[in-house]
């Protein structure tokens, strides 16, 4: 049989890897070596299993080189800027055998400066029922955008979900960090990090309340932050999700949170937690009509949009806090996951931060490490010193083992993260005030 250049042996199947790469920082003098380069690209090629048929290279004046590589494979190419310190490289192959992504790695390592962005995409189709379209089938690049001009890539080794349920594209699937669920392409939660975003979400308001008796969810389709109520004493957890086929893969696939059995109890409302899936806007408003009222409010969404159309901000916005605020019994908290302090994406924290120092008469902020979320808890009274009233009732969980008792938290994580930034604290305070 005559075989094509996937090396799959079926004439006109093709299957390739992309890799680019941008590498920043590099010393000029390396990027202006067109032999230097010329070496470098063919050995790396070379050791990452690429065939190498030829290299031409060209120097430009007066600096910068290209480089291109004819390979079995496909091609790749290096284009310098030695005047921006700057190297622009891709590496396309097919087939199996070579490893562009090990090749990108290996080049960066011999230009040295600072680490490598990198984007990889899957082109063409593998042969039907290959090895190799086993593998493409499974794994999965997903960019998460943070802000404007900036991502973070993961790679999902094991796409386990790829679904798009009537209001998002649910992905779960491998990850570094265990199993991964991303929403719309940003990461929601990982088996490796989940416990400390879901405690530092869920804690502080527990700890705030003066009752936790009857808890109302908004989001938080995995189903950690009800157990957690459950386990610290609430006798009615009300959980509230828009999307039921999000919150039924989570339970199938997702190794923490609801199980399958406790999701059908809730969804039956025949225990503790009751799954209604609602509109959190409308639930509210029905709530207030009919005179139920909640100790904590826990809204857990995907994180506000800087982009205005966005049709979950209207759950972030003031009206909405408002109406929170007005099913809580005396003494309730309402909280929320408030954005992320790092100064390139603290926009939708600090209108957050805002808000609550505005709406509430007790505002408690809790940064947690956990890729750098804040969270953001209000009560109407004024508490003179809410971090006092906090850690003695983490204090008193541990004396009498009732409460739920944290993993992640203690009195030194409550007292360290509950200073918002000083660029936060900034832009929130009230006039007249340095």
């Amino acid at each position: 049989m005559a075989t094509d250049r996937t090396g799959s042996g079926v004439i006109g199947v093709f299957s390739g890897t992309h890799v680019l790469a941008e590498h920043r920082g590099v010393d000029p003098a390396v990027l202006d070596d067109e032999a230097f380069l010329r070496d470098t690209l063919a050995d790396v090629l070379t050791r990452a299993g690429a065939t190498v048929r030829e290299v031409i290279a060209h120097r430009f004046e007066p600096q910068g080189v290209t480089v291109l590589a004819m390979l079995a494979e496909s091609h790749a190419s290096v284009h310098t800027y030695p005047e921006i310190g700057a190297a622009f490289v891709d590496v396309f192959t097919c087939g199996d055998q070579a490893d562009p992504a090990r090749a990108v790695e290996l080049l960066g390592a011999a230009l040295g400066g600072a680490p490598p962005v990198v984007t990889s995409v899957r082109r063409g189709r593998p042969p039907e029922g290959t090895a190799q379209e086993k593998n493409d089938t499974a794994r999965r690049i997903v960019t998460e955008p943070l802000s404007d001009g900036m991502a973070r890539v993961w790679q999902v080794d094991d796409v386990v979900v790829d679904r798009r349920t009537e209001f998002q594209h649910v992905l779960i699937g491998r990850t570094a960090h265990g199993t991964t669920l991303f929403c719309d392409d940003e990461r929601q939660s990982s088996e490796a990090t989940q416990l400390v975003y879901h405690e530092a979400l869920t804690v502080p308001p527990l700890l705030l309340a003066d009752r936790v008796d009857r808890v109302l969810i908004i989001g938080s389709s995995e189903g950690v932050a009800s157990d957690m109520a459950v386990r610290h004493g609430a006798s009615v957890v009300d959980h509230v999700d828009i999307d039921a086929e999000a919150v039924r893969l989570c339970a199938e696939y997702l190794p923490y949170g609801y199980t399958r059995e406790e999701l059908r109890t809730a969804e039956a409302h025949g225990g503790t937690v009751r799954v209604h899936y609602r509109d959190g806007w409308d639930f509210l408003a029905e709530a207030w009509e009919q005179g139920v009222r909640y100790d904590v409010v826990l809204i857990d969404l995907p994180d506000e949009s800087a982009d205005p159309q966005a049709q979950h901000n209207r759950l972030y916005e003031a009206d909405f806090l408002r109406r929170c605020s007005e099913v809580l019994t005396p003494g309730g908290v309402v909280t929320c996951q408030g954005g992320c302090p790092t100064m390139w994406r603290n926009d939708t924290l600090v209108a957050a931060w805002r808000r609550f120092t505005q709406l509430f008469g007790t505002a408690v902020y809790h940064g947690s490490d956990e890729h750098e979320w804040a969270f953001l808890s209000g009560r109407r009274e004024p508490l003179e010193d809410p971090q006092a009233a906090m850690t003695a009732r983490l204090r008193a969980i541990a004396d009498t083992g009732r409460g739920y008792r944290p993993v992640s938290i203690d009195a030194e994580t409550l007292r360290a993260a509950a200073v918002p930034p000083h660029a936060v604290r900034a832009a929130v305070r009230p006039s007249g005030r340095r």
